[in-house]
């Protein structure tokens, strides 16, 4: 689609799905929309006041003079399509390895195209904990085994000092199935897609109790905003679709504790809380 051929509701359709929640103004910064709907290229102004919009919705739009729907509002379908099919498939398996085999048949999701493996969970049927991590980096991608890097080392060990075994008491896993190229920040898009395969995996396994490493994992699954340093240090509540409530724990990614070796003693006394209340 030709970029002049956008209209002011093809350009905000485009903004909601890839996760803009913000204005800078009532018009598009540099450009203004003309009687005719065409964007006229202005000299720059200022922005003005953060203004964050509330209740925000975009109605869906007509389709076009020649009855094709505009790329825009394809790609919002497409990804509304992908989560429900995932949702379907979620409701079929009933065992780890059947989630799995779907999971890798699973076409919804462009990030497969550039993985090179699908990085489903790993460890125990049954645990005692589910950890969960973002999303598999170059190593998992490699191995097809989620943490297996320097912070899958460096969380092996934690979990060790602490008195879980990895094989036997863990089942690790994360928000994304696939690595993002360059290991680039996933989009709201793929988050909400491949999240119904994270919320199964957790209901199979049906652990005593859910730690999430990182603030994207945490946001994700607890489906709020919080920066991880308000969530981590304290019990939080995990429900499962079928009604079930977990205790969770939400502390820092063994990768940030690489860049950050002073917060190691933080996620130290997060584990040591979880092993009292873990028998």
């Amino acid at each position: 689609m030709n970029e002049e051929n956008l209209s002011a509701g093809d350009i905000l359709a485009w903004y909601v799905l890839a996760g803009v929640d913000e204005t800078l103004g009532e018009l598009p910064f540099g450009k203004e929309i003309s009687e005719a709907g065409q964007p006229v290229v202005q000299v720059m102004q200022k922005p003005a006041e953060v203004v964050r919009p509330v209740g925000l919705s975009v109605q869906p739009l007509q389709e076009s003079e020649e009855g094709r729907r505009p790329a825009t509002t394809e790609l919002a379908q497409a990804t509304i399509n992908a989560c429900k099919n995932a949702r379907e498939l979620c409701q079929q398996a009933q065992s780890l390895d059947e989630l799995k085999a779907l999971v890798e048949g699973f076409e919804g999701c462009a990030l497969k195209l550039t993985a090179t493996r699908t990085v489903f969970g790993y460890g125990s049927p049954h645990p005692k904990l589910v950890l969960v991590g973002e999303a598999p980096g170059a190593d998992e991608d490699r191995a097809g085994i989620p943490f297996v890097g320097r912070s899958g080392h460096l969380l092996d060990l934690i979990l060790k000092a602490a008195g879980f075994d990895r094989e036997k008491d863990c089942y690790i896993t994360n928000v994304l199935p696939w690595r993002p190229p360059g290991n680039r920040t996933p989009t709201t898009a793929e988050v909400a897609v491949c999240l119904p395969f994270l919320r199964r995996q957790i209901e199979l396994a049906s652990p005593e109790a859910v730690i999430l490493l990182g603030g994207s994992a945490a946001n994700a699954l607890l489906e709020n905003e919080e920066p991880i340093s308000r969530m981590r240090g304290k019990w939080l509540e995990y429900q499962t679709g079928d009604g079930r409530k977990i205790p969770a724990i939400a502390t820092f990614h063994p990768a940030y504790l690489l860049r950050n070796a002073a917060q190691k003693a933080k996620i130290w006394s997060d584990f040591l809380r979880l092993r009292k209340k873990i028998s």
